[in-house]
């Protein structure tokens, strides 16, 4: 045992030789988590999983550090079948003591081993989902679903009291009463186990008790007795006066008796079986039908949806393909080039192209070599438009004619780029202002104050923006 305060390994004494902190206390609790750490390895080894869960978890609230305590309680999880408590146990005590810690040995068994991992996840999800059954009252559900738990992990003692407890609500004793035995098996002092078979043992004892005996009370031993059908039929062995007559008038309402309760008795449990194996199969279906009716209505949504990008997509490629089978903004391009290599002074036709390809296409979406070539043939025009544009926008302006003064002015920008007219962005922007479009104006003037910081124009413009504020 070390110190807690310098880590030197302590005596016999009460205080610690190497720093003198008193230690008594503390050598009692590390005591008493040991103690406790003992008792449930004992009960543990005889399998009283319970007990050892209880001494172990009292362990460890003395000492959190008892690494051997923690990997104990994992493994005494694990085989009451509680992997996910275990594996947590473990991952804390790697935690805690990163080297030479046998819970790196148990966590690899279960991570590296991708079939057992894959089987727990199954028996966690299944066993969820018979609890959900169980809330829905859908109980038949809910004993299938154990079943295949238990399959997967016989050892799983919530599963087994779960099935049982589904067995009592039925009045299936004895298959209650075997689960029950299953989990005395694996802990052998399992509370609530010990309950329910208790319970089903008293149920069983009253209708052991309750079955007729062989011999009834006030008959004398000097009788014969036979069966016929579902009745005993008793003759006194001395009556030999009464004839075959008496003998088969008894005969014949020994017949009556027993057809009387077949038919009042056993036939109405009997249909009462068959609806109740006809509601659970028709329950069975209707389930089914449902989970098909379900899949079918995503499916057909699924269709519906691509049916709508189908068209979409077909009206696109209509816009991009000519009638020829060619890329018809491909063809526009050419043509634009065409025209500047026969007549490179025909700025305004070549500039005609250019528009109608920049409304019909999204330049960033075309290939690099398009942009290249869009661009190259935007530079050449681009000076000699953006003055004619900014001319007849500049125009307009001046004429208050706003509505045409902003297409020539918003052209006059695009085909200045590289140049940024500040004239054309500051007229483009009070016309907007003009024409009601504030959101617009604003932004135009804060692209001047970008492309043109501390300067005249800048200050103009940051004064406009704060008078359409105000």
């Amino acid at each position: 045992m070390n110190c807690y305060y310098c880590g030197c390994r302590l005596s016999e004494h009460d205080f610690c030789t190497s720093c003198g902190v008193d230690v008594s206390m503390y050598k009692r609790i590390m005591y008493i988590s040991n103690r406790y750490y003992n008792d449930g390895l004992e009960k543990a080894t005889v399998r009283d999983l319970t007990g050892a869960i209880t001494s172990l978890r009292q362990s460890l609230k003395f000492n959190k550090d008892n690494i051997e305590a923690r990997n104990l309680l994992g493994l005494v999880y694990f085989e009451m079948g509680e992997v996910v408590a275990a594996l947590s146990e473990w991952v804390i005590s790697k935690n805690l003591r990163p080297n030479k810690n046998i819970a790196d040995d148990y966590i690899d068994m279960i991570q590296t081993n991708a079939s057992r991992l894959e089987s727990i996840n199954t028996t966690i999800k299944k066993y969820n989902q018979a609890l959900i059954y169980c809330q829905q009252d859908s109980l038949d559900l809910a004993v299938i679903q154990l079943k295949k738990v238990l399959s997967l992990n016989p050892k799983f003692i919530r599963a087994h009291q779960l099935l049982a407890l589904l067995y009592i609500n039925n009045e299936e004793w004895e298959k209650a009463r075997k689960e029950l035995l299953k989990c005395s098996q694996i802990d052998t002092n399992n509370t609530l186990t010990l309950r329910y078979l208790k319970e089903v043992d008293n149920v069983l004892n009253m209708e052991e008790n309750a079955k007729p005996s062989g011999r009834k009370r006030g008959i004398s031993e000097d009788v014969i007795k036979y069966q016929s059908g579902n009745e005993t039929i008793i003759q006194p062995v001395n009556d030999k006066e009464k004839g075959g007559a008496s003998s088969l008038l008894n005969i014949g309402i020994g017949i009556l008796i027993g057809i009387a309760a077949v038919w009042f008795l056993i036939l109405p449990s009997k249909v009462q079986s068959e609806k109740a194996e006809v509601n659970k199969e028709l329950r069975t279906v209707s389930e089914q039908s449902d989970a098909k009716s379900a899949t079918i209505d995503d499916l057909n949504q699924q269709i519906s949806t691509l049916t709508t990008q189908n068209q979409q997509l077909e009206e696109q490629l209509e816009n991009y393909v000519g009638t020829n089978g060619t890329m018809s903004i491909m063809d526009e391009l050419l043509q634009a080039v065409q025209v500047y290599m026969e007549t490179p002074t025909e700025i305004t036709k070549i500039a005609e192209y250019l528009d109608k390809i920049a409304e019909e296409v999204v330049l960033e979406d075309t290939s690099e070599s398009f942009q290249t070539t869009y661009q190259y043939l935007l530079n050449v025009v681009g000076p000699t438009m953006a003055e004619q544009y900014y001319t007849e926008g500049h125009n307009a302006y001046r004429s208050e004619n706003y509505a045409d003064a902003i297409p020539n002015l918003e052209k006059a920008v695009y085909y200045d780029a590289v140049h940024a007219n500040g004239d054309a962005l500051m007229y483009l922007a009070s016309s907007y202002r003009n024409t009601g479009e504030e959101e617009k104006a604003t932004e135009t003037y804060e692209r001047v104050i970008e492309l043109f910081p501390n300067t005249e124009r800048a200050r103009r413009a940051q004064q406009a923006i704060d008078e359409g504020q105000e």
